[in-house]
């Protein structure tokens, strides 16, 4: 279906067309009308599926038709989001298919100076695109309004339970209308998922444009057996001899992230890290370094490469594998973007054993596995825990009921506290 079969306005077709659009993707076919509606909806929808343009075009006209020439200038819509990079993005999408049109939105997130965004604020916005943390700041200071919006949107929201959000999320609808449209994206429908869709959705219609908890059809995955050891050698060694311009390789941690990424440079690769603990000056300059082929490799813990926008991006790597097996997802949904096909590399080394088998459960397939000459596993190394993303012995004593749930409290508590700096 075209985007001119949509019901779109003029000034928007317009803004599509000039993107190099035509042809709506099947979220986008599904939600604009309804959106357009005024329903609640609850899609479920992978990256690179067009969702951000799929909310961000009909929230656009709506603002058009209720106020043609923009001179309420108060906060209509309020688009909330999981990471820096995914909020910077959707603010990028909405300047660009609002650009013949009279609204403003501001971006609002942490590890930047506040007083930017104040100054904003202040002059007047229609749309708002904010991390829950940073959102929060603006709110304790009274530098914020909330109380004339009328589109709430959660975008990536299984990312913001993950990382600890649904207490600011719930803050932040308390001081919202009762009366206004919601929407829910989501590229997993967990329990946690449901619940909060209950709570905050008024007789939702659910779109569902990817099998629950699938990967990306055409991603080719495959996994490469290797000892913890020798997994940096080997990951050198198939970027070389594979030609290979463009990797997003995944660590566990913010600290095996960067020293992954000096150990590749002084392999001879141009490679450059990006995680929560960097300024967003740094992680802009790494992903433009990237995407512009300055940088070969970037590496990134999850919450860092989350919401990353990079076309025809051929080669993923898991260097570790997560902890959680949806990340997996996430993760591969990074390359088979916009019809390209996508390249999946895992390495796996004896730790990850039962890692791999979680992850080949939630996808209901075995993944191939390959071991490439030269590196084949020693069968006589013994698998260690892994704790925290970390190879070492976990401690004694710890208390019941620590292990085994990965959305338990546990893992809620500790990442409440760090998504608010990666925020």
């Amino acid at each position: 279906m075209r985007f001119s079969e949509i019901g779109l306005s003029a000034e928007l077709l317009r803004a599509v067309e000039e993107q190099g659009y035509q042809e709506a993707t099947p979220v986008q076919q599904q939600s604009i009308p309804l959106i357009l509606e005024g329903r609640d909806i609850l899609a479920g929808a992978q990256t690179g599926t067009g969702k951000t343009a799929g909310f961000t075009l009909p929230l656009l006209q709506r603002l058009q038709a209720s106020d043609p020439a923009g001179k309420q200038r108060r906060i209509r819509a309020l688009i909330l989001v999981p990471t820096r990079e995914l909020a910077a993005q959707v603010a990028e999408s909405v300047r660009n298919y609002g650009r013949h049109l009279p609204f403003r939105a501001a971006v609002i997130f942490g590890g930047v100076n506040i007083n930017p965004q104040i100054s904003k604020l202040r002059k007047g916005v229609d749309i708002v695109v904010a991390t829950p943390g940073r959102l929060l700041d603006h709110m304790q200071q009274g530098t914020i309004r909330l109380d004339a919006v009328d589109t709430l949107i959660l975008d990536e929201a299984d990312r913001m339970l993950d990382m600890g959000f649904i207490r600011d999320i719930r803050r932040v609808l308390k001081v919202l209308p009762d009366r206004r449209q919601n929407l829910l994206f989501s590229a997993t429908f967990s329990r946690e998922i449901r619940q909060l869709a209950d709570e905050l959705l008024n007789s939702p219609t659910e779109i569902q444009v990817a099998r629950r908890n699938t990967t990306a059809e055409r991603v080719m995955q495959i996994v490469h057996p290797v000892d913890r050891a020798r997994k940096r050698e080997l990951l050198s060694y198939l970027i070389g001899s594979g030609n290979w311009r463009q990797v997003l390789v995944f660590t566990r941690t913010k600290h095996g992230a960067n020293r992954l990424a000096e150990q590749l440079v002084r392999d001879g690769l141009s490679a450059d890290a990006i995680h929560g603990n960097k300024s967003q000056g740094a992680r802009t300059r790494a992903l433009a370094d990237f995407k512009s082929g300055k940088v070969r490799v970037l590496v990134a813990t999850d919450i860092a490469a989350r919401g990353l926008d990079i076309d025809r991006l051929p080669h993923v790597v898991n260097f570790e594998l997560p902890n959680v097996p949806e990340d997996y997802v996430h993760r591969i949904g990074r390359t088979a973007r916009a019809g390209q096909d996508g390249h999946a590399v895992s390495l796996v080394c004896v730790d990850e054993k039962k890692l791999l088998a979680d992850i080949e459960r939630l996808l209901k397939t075995e993944i191939e596995q390959v071991v490439i000459p030269g590196h084949e596993p020693d069968p006589s190394i013994r698998p260690e825990p892994i704790v925290n993303g970390r190879n070492h012995k976990p401690r004694r004593h710890r208390p019941a009921g620590h292990r085994g749930s990965t959305h338990g409290s546990r893992r809620a508590s500790n990442k409440s506290s760090r998504s608010r700096r990666a925020s």
